[in-house]
């Protein structure tokens, strides 16, 4: 309901931070959960160690590439850890991180109770965990070793007669089904149960993105669906959508998949821009510039998205006037893009900046994005893009968008969030620390692979010869890797140390501008004793302001934490 003036003369409340791993019940309380909240603390646990487990795989693959000719790996072992880390990242991390991030804050930025469907909500995280743990048993009898994308007929039950890709294909239902319950409960929690005053108009960015996410995932997962079902009883039912010796198509596959895949590039991004547009204006103290732009060109860049998934397959035999379209229609989604990457430098332009992790980490993915923009703008010029499949130059690309466009945006939104959601501040020294870490060992790992691909190094192989310059590059590659393996570390160890000893936090340490921190750190319960009524798309300032003016003083909101605590 709406609030009285009376309610919004109140200072905002100063209440302790509780201890959440104490007050909440024991583990069963966990297990039984239907809050959103506990949920969402859920996801970003589970998705983070899967994130640990994918980057220790990730490490062992670079060990093996260190040097040429190096044995250290097998080729089944070395295509086994390749299958997990692909898979692990996007369908174990990225995507489901995002949902946790959605489930915490979407209820809590637009003043709801809880999730359209607790319930389900519920569903969309076990199902997750299932999955996850159906694909890593795989490990005890034959991990798969069909590469991420599983290309078929290669996957099939004649070259890959054991049951690795099987628990692949399981993976895939398990997570599939899992995000599409998420997404049906997002969009009837984000249509249905706004504030009041909270038009489309007023929807904090964040929201937008975690919408247009979830539309994204309807569309594109009963795709994938249908081509892992396909391959299934290809394998084992004896039909055969995908052999072309028996009347089937190989590039059957790559059209369903790609489908889905390109929109899940968007799917896994676009909320980092989101996170990313919260970010940036509480820390350059001004409001978001272009929120309309902004807003309509999230909508923009997924429609496209949606329409381009060829530009993965321009080294098929296809058609030239087919190239031309998915080429121009790639070359198109620059342009949203663009708009995004001005409205955000214009939100930092004259600001009074506050250099906080959350904004370093924030102001990194502008420039590792950027870079992974321009390449793929090379690599949807189709003639380009013949030179260049299937080498290190696309692994390089594919790491410059997701790690820019995801990772870097998702360690903003846990150095951001992470007061709300623990009532605990991180300490902004190892923060710092490992921004650094992360940012000098990402470009040190993945720049030089670019020149790795210039040079026709093909991906997806275990061992290389010393020819030019190939050793050095790799061992280049390979000191990076373990410097960004040191800079998540001290995130992880921050994290852990801050839950029992971080600096009590306040509702609003930030001085932000959305609703999740109207309310005390962590929320209770019932998320809100008295919701407020929306005015504009920066409630918190309203709320300051009114508060002002009929206090005589400023709002009470905590200040941001002591410089002590900053450098503990």
């Amino acid at each position: 309901m709406a609030a009285t003036t009376e309610t919004l003369a109140r200072p905002l409340p100063q209440v302790v931070a509780r201890d959440v791993t104490r007050e909440r019940g024991g583990w069963t309380s966990w297990v039984t959960t239907t809050d959103h909240k506990k949920i969402g603390i859920m996801y970003l646990v589970l998705t983070f160690v899967f994130f640990l487990l994918g980057g220790t795989e990730a490490l062992m693959m670079r060990l093996q590439l260190s040097q040429a000719n190096n044995t250290l790996l097998d080729p089944q072992t070395y295509n086994e850890l390749f299958t997990m880390h692909g898979t692990t990242m996007i369908f174990l991390f990225v995507v489901p991180i995002m949902a946790g991030f959605g489930n915490y804050l979407v209820p809590l930025m637009i003043g709801a109770r809880d999730m359209a469907f607790p319930k389900l909500n519920a569903l969309s995280f076990w199902l997750l965990a299932a999955g996850g743990v159906v694909f890593y048993a795989s490990i005890f009898f034959s991990p798969p070793e069909c590469g991420w994308t599983c290309y078929a007929p290669l996957s099939s039950k004649d070259y890959l007669p054991s049951g690795g890709v099987d628990a692949w294909i399981y993976l895939i239902h398990l997570t599939g089904l899992s995000s599409l319950v998420g997404a049906v409960n997002f969009y009837a929690t984000i249509a249905n149960m706004r504030a009041p005053g909270m038009g489309w108009g007023r929807l904090p960015l964040f929201v937008w993105t975690i919408l247009t996410y979830s539309v994204l995932l309807i569309l594109a997962l009963p795709v994938i669906a249908g081509a892992v079902t396909m391959l299934l009883t290809d394998r084992h039912f004896g039909t055969h959508f995908f052999e072309a010796s028996a009347g089937g198509s190989p590039l059957l596959w790559q059209h369903l998949f790609w489908f889905f895949g390109h929109p899940e590039v968007y799917i896994m991004v676009l909320p980092g821009f989101g996170i990313i547009s919260e970010v940036l204006p509480v820390f350059s103290r001004k409001p978001i510039f272009g929120y309309k732009a902004i807003a309509a060109a999230t909508v923009v860049i997924a429609f496209l998205g949606l329409l381009v998934w060829a530009h993965h397959m321009f080294a098929t035999p296809s058609p030239t006037f087919v190239l031309i379209f998915f080429m121009l229609g790639s070359f198109l989604i620059a342009v949203p893009t663009g708009v995004k990457m001005f409205n955000w430098i214009a939100t930092m332009w004259r600001g009074t900046v506050e250099f906080r992790t959350a904004l370093l980490f924030a102001a990194g993915f502008l420039g590792t994005f950027l870079i992974g923009g321009i390449t793929g703008i090379f690599l949807a010029v189709f003639p380009v893009d013949w030179q260049l499949t299937d080498t290190y130059f696309v692994v390089a690309h594919l790491h410059y968008v997701l790690v820019g466009g995801a990772v870097f945006a998702i360690f903003a939104g846990i150095y951001y969030w992470f007061p709300k959601i623990t009532g605990r501040m991180l300490s902004e020294g190892l923060g710092k620390v490992s921004f650094w870490l992360i940012l000098i060992g990402f470009h040190v790992t993945f720049l030089i692979q670019h020149s790795l691909g210039l040079d026709g190094m093909p991906r997806r192989i275990y061992e290389y010869a010393d020819v030019g310059h190939l050793e050095l590059y790799n061992l280049i590659s390979t000191i990076g890797s373990f410097i960004l393996a040191a800079g998540i570390l001290v995130t992880v160890v921050n994290v852990v140390r801050s839950v029992r000893v971080g600096v009590i936090a306040g509702p609003d340490p930030w001085k932000a501008n959305t609703l999740e921190w109207f309310t005390t750190s962590p929320p209770p319960v019932n998320n809100f004793d008295v919701v407020p009524r929306v005015r504009s798309v920066e409630p918190m300032k309203d709320i300051r302001r009114q508060v002002e003016r009929q206090t005589g003083h400023a709002a009470a909101p905590a200040p941001p934490a002591p410089e002590s605590a900053l450098q503990a």
